[in-house]
């Protein structure tokens, strides 16, 4: 990014709201609240948000909303992405999403979305007349795993019939109030297509071409997603989970379709994470923000074109470093890589996690979220960064990101691990509220550990994916959106990865281009390693390897493996169904 192009991203900053005293979330909150006789006011935003940019500008500016609130309560401000633990805890609510607690740190109200200053003010008196939990506020109910252990087959019965009935048949995709990309949904519909099934074969092109309307055609990388049931509200933030895991499952319909509309889409992407959210350093920013003035809907600027968008102002981009979105942004851009030949994607995969490695780690084989953290660590960079160093052995063959990805492993384990009940939790409890175990952090705790298992034959690990499954098989968890989240880690534990080892130096580019061909096979579960015979044994020795005085690619399936396979085209053919 060019320092006249950063100096612009600048310029639009958030104001302060007038008149209240904002403060940080801390351990001592409610003994603060406690001393002073006041109700807790969380308000949990995010820095790309409209709408908590309006609630800013117009109830946090309501001079009765503010005489409530200086006299009776203690008013806290979190910007979610800082705060992964609230952010999971509240993540149904927002953004924004406000939450009041009496002083003893039981939840008296909360409320989801923009609160107009007559109503809010209508709230916060209330809350003062008679501060018992309000309907908003229901009892938790305990979540009781099943004697089995995972999954039962009528269980993916039923998740794969959800999956179908919440399939919106009119306009595409899955949800009805909002349209974005159920990343998830696509992929288990691509996996199912490579199996025959015609309707979800469908589905996942339908939902893919829907979503190309959410693209900024102009700057690259997508919205977060469209509003009132159809595709052309689009809501105009551009959040790095958005952008990567769209990068990822367009990379994946690429390599599967050679469609090129969705590899121009990827392409968009990528050209949308360089020109915006990449940092001097080689790591990836956070976020791009919905408006160029804060509170003020921006459809008109978007339709712009590049220069009478400069002539304007750019919206302003959350440039803190944070090791999950790094994370996503380096296993992302393997997928690309991948799928499109483009070397550089690999390098600027490389360079984001060199840095988490370099300026994230924790004593122990963990990482921490930012460069100071408020409290964590999180669950939710960790497994990131386990993605992020399993992508980048397969690419590499570099067992240094192996060995990363297996001590990330036993620190999620002594770090996050729930004794009472299945899964990892996000976090260390936070303010007296305890600690909780978010699903989709789970989902991909019981894939990439299961996943590392198959590399390594760690007990460890198998034992962690088989703890986070066990969460995500209790009902009510299970049957949340999207069903595909949870049949796709339970697919991968009952069955075997597509094994593929390229035998051959790591820097022969005859052996790396093998290696890019069996990363670029469109399925998710595989395990790819490049073995080196300098480095020793592979760390999981289960096929014996015949020696060759040239590059060979050896695909096993079924207990069996193909002859040696020196040609990308024989690989490919080999691979195909």
């Amino acid at each position: 990014m060019t320092p006249a192009l950063l100096a612009l991203l600048l310029t639009v900053a958030t104001p302060a709201a007038a008149g209240i005293p904002w403060q940080d979330w801390t351990d001592d909150v409610f003994a603060r609240a406690a001393a002073g006789e006041r109700f807790v006011l969380l308000d949990l935003g995010a820095v790309w948000c409209h709408w908590c940019h309006v609630m800013e500008e117009t109830t946090y500016r309501d001079p009765e909303v503010v005489r409530l609130v200086g006299e009776r309560f203690l008013a806290v401000r979190v910007d979610q992405d800082l705060r992964p633990d609230l952010s999971n805890r509240y993540e149904d609510y927002g953004w924004p999403a406000t939450v009041i607690f009496d002083a003893q740190g039981r939840e008296v109200a909360k409320f989801s979305g923009y609160i107009p200053p007559p109503r809010m003010r209508s709230l916060l008196q209330g809350v003062i007349d008679d501060p018992s939990p309000g309907p908003s506020v229901r009892p938790e109910s305990a979540l009781v795993a099943p004697e089995s252990g995972g999954l039962t087959d009528a269980q993916r019965a039923e998740l794969e019939s959800l999956l179908v009935t919440r399939y919106d048949v009119e306009h595409g995709g899955w949800g009805f109030a909002k349209k974005f990309l159920d990343w998830d949904g696509v992929e288990w519909s691509l996996l199912r297509a490579r199996e025959g099934d015609r309707g979800a074969e469908r589905r996942a092109r339908e939902t893919l071409d829907r979503q190309l309307q959410l693209f900024d055609s102009v700057w690259g990388g997508v919205y977060q997603y469209s509003d009132g049931g159809v595709w052309e509200n689009p809501h105009f933030e551009k959040i790095m989970q958005f952008q990567t895991e769209n990068l990822r499952i367009y990379s994946l319909a690429y390599a599967q379709t050679r469609e090129e509309r969705y590899g121009q889409a990827a392409r968009d992407i990528v050209r949308f994470l360089r020109g915006f959210l990449r940092s001097p350093e080689g790591a990836f920013y956070v976020s791009q923000d919905a408006d160029l003035v804060p509170g003020e809907h921006s459809a008109d600027y978007y339709a712009l074109p590049d220069a009478a968008r400069r002539a304007r102002g750019v919206p302003r981009v959350d440039t803190h470093l944070y090791t999950r979105e790094n994370a996503w942004a380096a296993s992302a851009l393997v997928a690309y890589w991948a799928a499109s030949g483009e070397e550089s994607a690999l390098d600027d995969a490389l360079a984001a996690a060199r840095f988490i490695v370099a300026e994230r780690a924790l004593p122990g084989g963990g990482y921490r979220h930012d460069a100071r953290d408020e409290a964590g660590p999180y669950l939710g960079d960790n497994v990131a960064a386990l993605r992020a160093f399993l992508s980048l052995y397969a690419a590499t063959g570099d067992r240094a990101w192996l060995a990363r990805a297996d001590q990330v492993v036993a620190f999620i384990t002594r770090r996050f691990r729930h004794e009472a009940q299945p899964g990892f939790v996000t976090a260390a409890a936070t303010a007296g509220l305890s600690p909780r175990p978010q699903r989709d952090e789970n989902v991909l705790m019981a894939r990439l550990a299961n996943l590392l298992w198959r590399y390594t034959g760690s007990a460890e690990a198998r034992e962690a994916a088989e703890h986070a499954l066990r969460l995500l098989a209790i009902p009510e968890l299970a049957r949340r959106f999207s069903t595909a989240a949870v049949l796709l880690a339970d697919h991968e534990q009952r069955g075997e990865p597509l094994h593929v080892t390229v035998v051959g130096r790591r820097n022969d580019p005859r052996a790396r281009e093998l290696l890019r061909i069996a990363l670029a096979h469109p399925v998710a579960f595989k395990r790819v390693e490049l073995w080196d015979r300098r480095d020793g044994p592979l760390p999981r020795p289960d096929v014996d390897y015949p020696v060759l005085d040239f590059p060979a690619a050896f695909v096993c399936r079924d207990g069996r493996c193909s002859p040696p396979l020196a040609s990308p085209s024989e690989l490919d053919r080999r691979l195909s169904p």
